[in-house]
């Protein structure tokens, strides 16, 4: 059997992204390439901000991995990270829940379309097979998330996209929340790693 568990750095280089993007449908593998994480948190690093939830969170989202269905268009990514406190700790079991416009820039407020949620595993770790989504006028790229530590305050927040030209024009766009991208042979993963004030 192939042994499927690569270092932070061979994960995110060319090779180890298509093997990414390959295993994101099946998140338990997924999870296996993702070694113990190496954050930039501790004493001087607070939590990750929290942003507005905006007006179109659905509750009671589908607990699932993929948010792709047939026949969507939009550019696929693979989603990843870590859920720490603030000693840079996993949390495991922490709730996490996504939900972003297709890529035309609208959101299904009818159903849950691109919308999911679920939960770290014992190393903190968690991997969403999504589409990057559109833009529309009045904001830039992004997603928004939950996060929530069992038993703890929820984190609401938004992820954004390096080099986005909406970046500078959107009144709530915060740098500290822009994932870390990369793409090889037409796969492309964001990182971002959460960190609860728990």
């Amino acid at each position: 059997m192939v042994d499927l568990r690569f270092s932070r750095r061979a994960l995110l280089s060319a090779g180890a992204l298509g093997i990414l993007g390959g295993l994101a449908l099946r998140r338990a593998r997924a999870q296996e390439a993702l070694l113990p994480a190496t954050p930039q948190c501790g004493d001087d690093h607070g939590p990750t901000p929290r942003q507005t939830e905006g007006p179109y969170f659905t509750p009671n989202s589908p607990e699932r991995t993929s948010l792709v269905e047939a026949g969507m268009e939009g550019e696929r990514i693979a989603l990843a990270g870590f859920v720490l406190d603030r000693r840079c700790r996993p949390v495991p079991g922490a709730l996490l829940d996504l939900w972003h416009c297709d890529a035309t820039g609208r959101y299904d407020n009818a159903g849950y379309r691109l919308r999911g949620h679920q939960f770290s595993d014992p190393q903190g770790r968690f991997v969403f097979e999504t589409i990057i989504p559109g833009r529309y006028p009045t904001r830039t790229r992004h997603f928004h998330i939950k996060v929530q530590a069992p038993g703890a305050r929820v984190l609401t927040t938004q992820l954004y996209f390096p080099g986005e030209a909406g970046n500078d024009r959107d009144w709530i766009f915060d740098e500290t929340l822009l994932l870390d991208i990369k793409r090889e042979n037409g796969a492309a993963l964001g990182r971002y790693d959460f960190i609860l004030d728990v």
